[in-house]
């Protein structure tokens, strides 16, 4: 449906609820309120990633139209960034848990994940797109990726590509991802497909800017329709400042070893890899991994076993040098600096 139609697609206005706000997406009231009768719930939790945090009390208002009035809302105000990151305190005590804005990476009855699919016409930017990609007579082959929250529109896409000529490369990456050509920020197994050109499709620059550093051999092509815009992904700027962290690391003497403990970021194994190997390395557990957090630990140089996008977002905020467990690898001299590569999370919790 185009964002000239009357409603969006998902708006409630015309299924009869009775409600507050106006819908704009899809927020599957009818499963959490189906939820709380079969639970005999009296406390619900709401968890939304960060960008859309501002429209929890919104949704906490639609779901208090529909439940009985001895039911709690309860809104999440820890920091989220993936369905990796659930407030694993608010799910303890509550009856029903409902996260907001990603699949699910782990089958449980606990969670309701509510994926929020976009509205966007995404068909527009593909047009575009297609001055980036090699004609279909030269080169047919495409893969074709996108993120959660594009997925509803994904076999269309599909069939629109090979409506041009193209035979479009598909494939679900593994276990952490739940949909076929799915990508996250710190998995991209869904572009290990047989073609040399790979389109994008979704916001954003570090979905890309991974897959281009986990495929070097294809050229990634970003199809954005939210910013309606058409770009190809360059790493060159990107490695200039991971070569950069390395060598600032490569006279440090103590080393503070980040363990995550959010539910589905935490790489144990890792971790304890390096500190088995460094007597000058100190396991340091977190939750939310931030730059002011770490300040006062008199440590030469970080490495990070938690999410990647805490070294490749905020890597240039910390007072110290913030690595990667390969990165660690090549500034403790175990490999070679031409063997530097994103780092990626493979497999469920």
């Amino acid at each position: 449906m185009s964002q000239d139609s009357e409603y969006s697609e998902g708006d409630l206005r015309n299924t009869g609820m009775s409600l507050k706000h106006d819908r704009e997406w899809d927020y599957e009231l009818d499963r959490i309120v189906e939820a709380v009768e079969e639970r005999d719930a009296t406390k619900v939790g709401l968890q939304f990633p960060e960008g859309l945090k501002r429209r929890g009390p919104r949704v906490a208002d639609d779901i208090r139209e529909l439940v009985p009035d001895d039911v709690t809302v309860m809104l999440s105000g820890q920091p989220c960034y993936g369905a990796c990151d659930l407030d694993t305190f608010l799910m303890k005590r509550t009856d029903v848990f409902v996260h907001f804005g990603h699949s699910p990476m782990k089958n449980t009855d606990k969670v309701i994940y509510v994926p929020l699919f976009s509205n966007v016409d995404v068909f527009p930017i593909m047009e575009e797109s297609l001055d980036e990609l090699a004609d279909p007579e030269d080169d047919p082959h495409v893969g074709l990726v996108t993120t959660a929250q594009h997925m509803n529109r994904f076999e269309e896409m599909k069939s629109w590509l090979d409506e041009r000529g193209y035979e479009v490369h598909t494939r679900r990456g593994d276990d952490r991802l739940t949909h076929e050509g799915q990508v996250l920020g710190c998995n991209y197994a869904s572009a290990d497909i047989d073609a040399d050109q790979v389109l994008y499709v979704g916001g954003g620059k570090f979905h890309p800017l991974g897959l281009a550093m986990e495929h070097p051999d294809k050229n990634v092509v970003i199809a954005d329709p939210v910013n309606n815009v058409v770009t190809v992904a360059d790493t060159e700027k990107f490695l200039k400042q991971r070569y950069a962290s390395v060598h600032k690391a490569m006279d440090a003497e103590k080393w503070g070893v980040i363990f995550c403990t959010k539910i589905g970021q935490g790489r144990w194994e890792q971790a304890q890899e390096i500190l088995d190997d460094n007597e000058n390395a100190y396991l340091i557990t977190m939750d939310e991994v931030t730059p002011d957090r770490l300040r006062n630990f008199d440590m030469d140089a970080f490495v990070n076993t938690g999410c990647p996008r805490i070294t490749t977002d905020d890597g240039p905020q910390f007072h110290k040098p913030m690595l990667t467990p390969g990165e660690y690898e090549i500034a403790v001299g175990n490999k070679p600096l031409d063997e530097l590569s994103f780092d990626t999370f493979h497999g469920t919790w």
